[in-house]
């Protein structure tokens, strides 16, 4: 599956992958101490709703717009976000995870962003600029691994790519198993698509067998049953996810839920850990 953000910048998944990104860092935040966060599929950084990519898809209207239009407090940290790029009430700007990242720095954090098309890396040198973020351009799953553990105490890593390539799945299994060998109590978010339940089942059997504890699954459905061919909706896998985080998801992912489901289709979001 191909997943180049700019075709589906604002959409539903954007909405609950970053809700819950917002979500884990505040709770990581509660504790003083420095956070070092890395993204290893940067991508552009920022995404012009408005643009023909963006337009040929129209996948925002059924994710940051109706996020907007829903009253829940709960959803207030994800539209400030999001209204931190843009002049107006509506949003014409989407920012991708690297400018929602660099919006939850404090002074003693960091941000190390990652993206290997040379293209996307230009732009996103261009949509970071002003920031203190630092850039790459490396394969990911290279950088994934050299860069933790990071030098600060705790971090995050987020691990978002296009899909592009029929091995992806199988790299994040085998580089994400390395990873946590290697910074056991590390916080890991990864993102997925989903397509049909079937084949995620087994890559979420695949995961199980890794016996890497505290592993939160979250995953979006869009519709109440598959519907062949098209995008049903995303998921993430979450390893050591804080208390505090967890503590304060039900109510959010209900609220989610909610201003997302499409007409005619109640749609869910699911919960369940892997390991211990």
């Amino acid at each position: 599956m191909n997943y180049r953000h700019s075709f589906h910048a604002g959409n539903s998944a954007d909405v609950v992958k970053h809700c819950l990104l917002i979500a884990l860092v505040r709770a990581l935040q509660h504790k003083p101490g420095a956070l070092t966060l890395i993204d290893t599929h940067a991508g552009c950084g920022l995404y012009d709703l408005d643009g023909a990519q963006a337009q040929r898809t129209g996948e925002a209207a059924q994710g940051v717009l109706r996020a907007f239009a829903d009253p829940n407090s709960l959803l207030n940290d994800y539209r400030a976000v999001v209204q931190a790029v843009n002049a107006g009430a509506a949003p014409r700007f989407y920012p991708g995870s690297p400018r929602i990242l660099a919006q939850l720095l404090r002074p003693q954090d960091f941000l190390i962003l990652n993206e290997k098309h040379p293209e996307d890396a230009h732009a996103l040198r261009g949509a970071m600029r002003g920031t203190s973020a630092a850039v790459h351009e490396r394969d990911a799953y290279e950088l994934w691994l050299a860069m933790i553990p990071p030098r600060t105490p705790r971090g995050v890593v987020l691990v978002d790519p296009p899909y592009e390539q029929q091995d992806e799945r199988a790299r994040i299994t085998a580089t994400f198993a390395a990873a946590c060998r290697k910074w056991a109590h590390g916080v890991t978010v990864i993102w997925y698509p989903l397509k049909d339940r079937a084949a995620h089942g087994q890559w979420k059997e695949q995961l199980r067998r890794l016996g890497i504890p505290k592993l939160l699954r979250v995953e979006h459905w869009l519709y109440d049953g598959d519907q062949p061919g098209i995008y049903n909706g995303a998921g993430l896998y979450i390893v050591n996810p804080p208390y505090a985080f967890t503590e304060g998801l039900p109510p959010l992912l209900e609220a989610l839920r909610a201003a997302l489901a499409p007409e005619g289709h109640g749609g869910e979001i699911t919960t369940d850990w892997l390991g211990d």
